[in-house]
This record gives structure tokens, C-alpha cells and sequence, in this order.
């Protein structure tokens, strides 16, 4: 046998070793407790109690067969990030031994305290109880680090009086509304075998590495995440040379680690590569289930971080970790499927005549077209400030691109065509004799679209690197739900399905076709081109979050029961808290880094100069020192001015500080120290240029990005 098949059946050995799958399931479970369990899993049946114990009993097993002395509940709160308390299976000892137990009943709830986590309100500070209860449609899984192996369960966080404190908890209403909704679209098809229709994902993944000693050198990056100050390297990304270059062997030692960390854990990792910018890359998974693939993503990011550290190395997730260079995206891949395997976004050979396929995407355009405005907030976080609407990431103008052949489609149906022809794609022929023909695909990608149709699902790729996708894929299951649902309300009444179908389809297309865009969405005419149509372009994370708190969110997330108004309006209240927090947090180590770091350093630099020049003109009076005193000149301008900046922003962050209202403070963090801190990076920055490099007092952009 050769090394390629011995690695293949590694890796074949390996997946999902550390993960209480199906296959672990049916072995260690009695077939009528797995029977029940597959039943609560598949179909959505409540779960039956009785067997938890079983399950619990025989996870437990498992678990410790494989090294575990605790397990934990592993939620995703509001933070953005993961939390987990951590208990060992010993029980009470006795005669001076230990059982290692795990119950039903500990394996279904959980109690963490619920008061020092985000409510926006929903919990006043003394009302400290919350409950973490089992999804079961997400496996357990085992996680292997410092600690030792925790066995990890995957659970939905709510508070005592039962209000959502997670992501996830919204994100299973989500699919469970488009699940409902979807099969009402197919019944009107005649479909009666599909039982389920689940939202799949393939979330791609981009990052940086940074050596860790540098970035220990760095007060902003290991505060923030990003670069505060920095003037741009002598190269960047002008070359194009990084972008799927060949990778370096520090990184594929990386990346080969992470490979073997994500395939145990059950992750499906494929694709690897190195990104646009200089130690930038991305890793992308095969498509997973919605809930499974947001579990698996956040998991992916922490074990990202743990095996960099490995590395001397350093994961950095945010969006903009360097000004001047593409910054980091997640593209949500996102599709619907039935149990039987049918895709319902493949608009297979004859679009033009597949009446299923036409209808699921006027239903969806209608769906982004009229909730716009909260599929941008979706994808609001801090970091995604910095990236949308530059050369590297769509605008925040949300828009649908489906290319030439399907957009040709539209317009004939739009214009009420007698019949629908299709666009067809030629073989596409190099010129070479020894290079086959291939067939090219029916339209051409759009890098600057939001959203855009990739053959047979939909890539939202504004979510940032850092965010949790379990906010975007909510909004996105609810408001396809209730498009879905409104077609059906309309066509299970209709006397003549066909022609319903087909005036519904014509109707929602010429209605919603402004949403519409295959053109570049970097332009200026499109800025002006969108807002002759009328679409919302909410530049700021602070201008996105009120669409959380409008009548037609609240009617679209409660029909559902998706979200309660309060638990729009806490929602609400975070995103601004947090703005204002990680705003604050970013000024205040600006303030530390100037007064600290650069400006003594410029005032080291100066002084020496200035000394220099004194003892020259001393010993030789004659001595041209021109540049020497324009270079002194130069430096001490800019140590005035980040001086002056270093206080104004300093004196606005204690104003700001003290506002009591968390909106209004979110506001003037975005319109007053924004600016402010920017006023203070432009001359720290010019000055990083000009004073000696043994004197500067951090790594430099060039240090950072091309010494990994």
C-alpha cells in the first residue's frame, strides 16, 4: 500500500473521532432509545425523557473511554463568542472512592448564572438564574486542550422566565419556521415524499497569522484584534503574488495541525489557501445542516486560535487586523434541501421551465428585498466597519446578483414573454491543442454583490470573520419563512394552480426586480443607482440596528415565534453597548499606546536629534545640517499634533463616557471619537516613518505581515 492511500485511511480513521455521531449512537444505544432519539433529531418530535438517562449513561462511557473527567454545557450567548462551566463526572465519595456518574437530568439542564452575561434588560442583575438545555440535532463532541478532554454539550441558554439569551435558541425557531413554510411550497407540487426541508451552510473562513512574539509587542493587537496605528509596509498586496500563492511551511504546519484538530472534531474542512493579503488565508468546510454548521464554525474559530498558539503564532480574526490591505470576510454559502436529497435552489438544465425553482426565487427576492435593511444588520458587528465597501468586500447596500442567464430570465418574465428562452454557455476553448474544451458555467461570478446566485444556493458574503453566522442565518431562514408562507397562503386558495403560480411568480419578479444588480457594486453610479431605487444603504453598524425595532421586523420575527419584542428590543440595546464598549476599549488603548509608546519615542528621537545637531554646529560651525533640521522639523510638527490629538481624544472618551444612554452614546462613539481616533493615528503614523527604527517602539506593518 502506498503513503496516499495510508493517508486517506487516516483521515478516513480520524473524522469525527472525538464526536458522539450517528455511528457512536447506534452502537452504544439500545435500539428502541436511539430509535426515539433519531425520531426527536430527524422529524423534531419532543423529546422523550425517559431516555435521557440512557443516552446520558452511555455518553458518559464513551467520554471517559476517550480520556474525559468533565463535561460541560457549550453555549453561544450573546457575547458573540462561546461559554462553558466545567464539572467532573465524580459524585459524592464514599468509603474514600469516587463514582464517575452523569445523569439524564444533568445531561438535559444546565444552571450557569445568567446575570453576567449580555440581556439587554431582560434580566436585572440580582435575577441571576438561567438554564442550559440539550440540543440534541447537534452531537456532543470531545475537546482535547491544556485541561485535559472535556466532554462538551451542545445547548440553547435561556433566562429563568424563558426569554432567549443565545444565539441559538432563535436560530432553531429559524429553521423550523422554514422547514414548516417550505413544505407547504412543495405539497402545492405534488412532492408528498419529502418530510424535511433544512437550510444548509458552508461558512468560509478567513484569517491572519502573526508571530506571536510580535504580537505580544503589540498593545492594540492584543487588545482589539487590530492594528490601531501602522503606516503601510513597503509592499502590500499590489503583486497579487500572496493570493493563492504557494504557502509557507510555517503556515502548512499550521494548517496541517488545524486539519487533523477540525477532521476529529467531526468538521468537514476542505479547502485551503492563501487569502488576497499578505499572511491572510481561508479555510472552508463542506456543507453541514444550519445549526450544526454555525455549532461547528464557532468551534472551528477556537480551535484556529488554539492550535496558532502551537505555532508561535497568533489567529487573528478580525475583520480589519491592517488598514491599507484586504481585510477578513466569512461567505455564508447558504441553501435549502429536502430529506430526499432535492436542492430546491438547483434551478437544473431549464430554468426557464422549472415552475418550483422560479417560484423559490421570487419568493426569496422578495424576501431581501423587502427586509434589506435587517439582513445588513444581521451581518452587523464592530469590526465589519472597517471592511464593508472597500475593494475587498461588498457595500453595504444589500443586492441580489443572479447573473446574465437567470437576470435574462427575470426581465422575459417580467415583460410577460410570450415564451421563456435561456441563455446558453458556450464551450470555453484556450487555444490549446493538448487543453480540452470545458464548458463554462451560465454566468460569471460577482465579487462586489452581497448576495449573489452561485449555481445552486445563494453567498451572503458580508458576515464579518469574527461574528458568529447564527444572527445572518436567522434573519435569512425568517424572512424566506414568511415569504414562503405567503406564497402558499395565496396559491393552496387559488382554483387554477398553474396559472396562479405563474401570475404570483410574475408579480413578486416585477415588484421586487430593483433588488436586482450584476454590475459593480464599488461604483459611485451604483450608490446613486440604489438610491433611485430606493434600497437602503446603512453604512454604519449604529445606522443598521434600528432595523431590529420596526414594526415589520417585529410582525416577520414574532409571526414565527422566532423573537418576542423584547427580545428585539434587548438585542437592540446590545449592539449598541457593545458598539460603545469596543469603541471605548479601542480609544483608551490608543491613548495608552500614544502616550506611552510613540510619543516618548518621538520625543527620544527628537531630542537626540537635536542634540546631534548642537554638537555638530559646535565642532564645525560650517557644516550644512539642513536636512538634519528639516527632518527635525518634520517630526516635531507631527509630535505636536499627535500631542493635541492624544488630548482632544482623551477629553472626548470622558465625555462620552459619562452619557447614561446607551444609543446615544453608541452615536457619539461612531461621530465623534471615530474621527477623534483617527486624527490622532495620521501623524503617529507619519512619524513611524520618519523616526529611527531602533528607536520605534512596536513592529511594524512589515514586521507583522511578512515575518510569519
Amino acid at each position: 500500500m502506498d503513503n496516499s492511500m495510508s493517508d486517506v485511511l487516516n483521515v478516513s480513521e480520524m473524522f469525527g473521532k472525538n464526536v458522539f455521531n450517528d455511528a457512536v449512537m447506534r452502537d452504544r444505544l439500545p435500539k428502541s432509545v436511539y430509535k426515539k432519539l433519531k425520531k426527536t433529531i430527524e422529524d423534531g418530535a419532543e423529546l422523550d425523557p425517559s431516555i435521557a438517562d440512557v443516552v446520558a449513561h452511555a455518553m458518559k462511557d464513551w467520554a471517559i473511554e476517550r480520556g474525559a473527567t468533565h463535561y460541560t454545557h457549550w453555549f453561544q450567548p450573546l457575547t458573540g463568542v462561546t461559554a462553558e462551566k466545567h464539572d467532573s463526572f465524580i459524585s459524592a465519595p464514599s468509603d474514600g472512592k469516587v463514582i464517575m456518574e452523569f445523569s439524564g437530568k444533568e445531561l438535559i439542564k444546565g444552571e450557569p448564572d445568567a446575570s453576567s452575561f449580555p440581556s439587554g434588560g431582560l434580566r436585572a442583575t440580582f435575577e441571576a438564574r438561567g438554564y442550559t438545555a440539550w440540543d440534541c440535532t447537534s452531537s456532543a463532541f470531545l475537546r482535547e486542550d491544556a485541561i485535559g478532554v472535556t466532554l462538551c454539550i451542545p445547548t440553547a441558554f435561556c433566562s429563568y422566565k424563558g426569554e432567549a439569551l443565545d444565539k441559538k435558541t432563535p436560530l432553531l425557531r429559524s429553521v423550523q419556521a422554514v422547514n414548516e413554510q417550505a413544505l407547504r411550497i412543495l405539497r402545492l407540487f405534488g412532492n408528498t415524499e419529502a418530510h424535511k426541508v433544512t437550510p444548509s451552510v458552508g461558512p468560509e473562513q478567513e484569517y491572519f497569522l502573526v508571530d506571536r512574539e510580535k504580537y505580544l509587542k503589540r498593545r492594540d493587537l492584543i487588545y482589539t484584534g487590530r492594528t490601531l496605528f501602522g503606516a503601510p509596509a513597503p509592499k502590500g498586496q499590489e503583486l497579487d503574488d500572496q493570493y493563492f500563492g504557494v504557502i509557507r511551511e510555517r503556515v502548512g504546519a499550521f494548517m496541517k495541525d488545524l486539519n487533523v484538530e477540525l477532521w476529529k472534531l467531526g468538521i468537514p474542512a476542505t479547502t485551503q489557501h492563501n487569502e488576497v493579503a499578505p499572511a491572510q488565508h481561508e479555510m472552508a468546510p463542506i456543507y453541514s445542516m444550519c445549526n450544526l454548521a454555525v455549532d461547528q464554525n464557532q468551534l472551528a474559530m477556537e480551535t484556529m486560535k488554539r492550535v496558532a498558539t502551537r505555532h508561535g503564532l497568533v489567529c487573528l480574526l478580525h475583520e480589519k487586523p491592517y488598514a491599507g490591505v484586504n481585510g477578513s470576510g466569512k461567505h455564508n454559502n447558504w441553501s435549502i434541501g429536502t430529506d430526499t436529497g432535492e436542492n430546491l435552489l438547483d434551478p437544473g438544465d431549464t430554468p426557464n421551465e422549472n415552475m418550483q425553482f422560479l417560484l423559490v426565487l421570487s419568493c426569496i427576492m422578495r424576501a431581501v428585498d423587502r427586509h434589506a435593511d435587517l439582513l445588513r444588520q444581521s451581518a452587523s458587528c464592530v469590526g465589519n466597519e472597517h471592511r464593508l465597501g472597500a475593494q475587498e468586500a461588498p457595500p453595504a447596500i444589500i443586492s441580489i446578483f443572479l447573473g446574465d442567464q437567470l437576470d435574462d430570465v427575470v426581465s422575459q418574465i417580467v415583460s410577460n414573454a410570450d415564451s421563456i428562452k435561456l441563455l446558453t454557455s458556450s464551450g470555453l476553448d484556450t487555444g490549446v491543442s493538448t487543453v480540452p474544451v470545458i464548458k463554462k458555467d451560465a454566468t460569471d461570478r460577482n465579487r462586489t454583490s452581497p448576495f449573489a446566485f452561485t449555481g445552486n444556493k445563494f453567498e451572503f458574503r458580508m458576515v464579518g470573520s469574527s461574528d458568529s453566522i447564527a444572527d445572518a442565518n436567522t434573519t435569512l431562514n425568517a424572512i424566506v419563512a414568511e415569504s414562503f408562507c405567503e406564497a402558499a397562503d395565496e396559491l393552496e386558495k387559488a382554483a387554477d394552480f398553474d396559472s396562479a403560480c405563474t401570475k404570483l411568480i410574475h408579480d413578486m419578479m416585477t415588484e421586487h426586480q430593483r433588488i436586482v444588480f450584476n454590475g459593480n457594486g464599488y461604483s459611485d453610479e451604483w450608490v446613486e443607482e440604489a438610491e433611485r431605487r430606493g434600497l437602503p444603504n446603512l453604512r454604519s453598524m449604529v445606522d443598521a440596528v434600528p432595523a431590529l425595532l420596526t414594526p415589520k421586523a417585529e410582525a416577520l420575527f414574532t409571526k414565527f415565534g422566532i423573537y418576542t419584542k423584547a427580545e428585539l428590543e434587548a438585542r437592540a440595546e446590545i449592539m449598541y453597548e457593545t458598539y460603545a464598549k469596543v469603541l471605548k476599549i479601542e480609544a483608551k488603548t490608543m491613548t495608552h499606546m500614544a502616550g506611552k509608546h510613540y510619543v516618548p519615542a518621538a520625543i527620544t528621537y527628537t531630542t537626540r536629534l537635536a542634540e546631534s545637531i548642537t554638537a555638530v554646529t559646535a565642532a564645525c560651525p560650517q557644516a550644512d545640517l539642513t536636512v538634519q533640521r528639516e527632518l527635525l522639523e518634520k517630526v516635531s510638527l507631527r509630535l505636536t499634533a499627535a500631542t493635541k490629538a492624544l488630548n482632544s481624544l482623551t477629553e472626548l472618551v470622558e465625555q462620552v463616557d459619562a452619557m447614561e444612554d446607551v444609543k446615544e452614546m453608541a452615536l457619539a462613539y461612531h461621530d465623534q471619537i471615530v474621527p477623534a481616533m483617527a486624527a490622532l493615528r495620521k501623524p503617529v503614523d507619519e512619524m513611524e516613518l520618519l523616526v529611527d527604527k531602533s528607536i520605534w517602539p512596536v513592529p511594524t506593518y512589515g514586521d507583522l505581515m511578512f515575518e510569519v
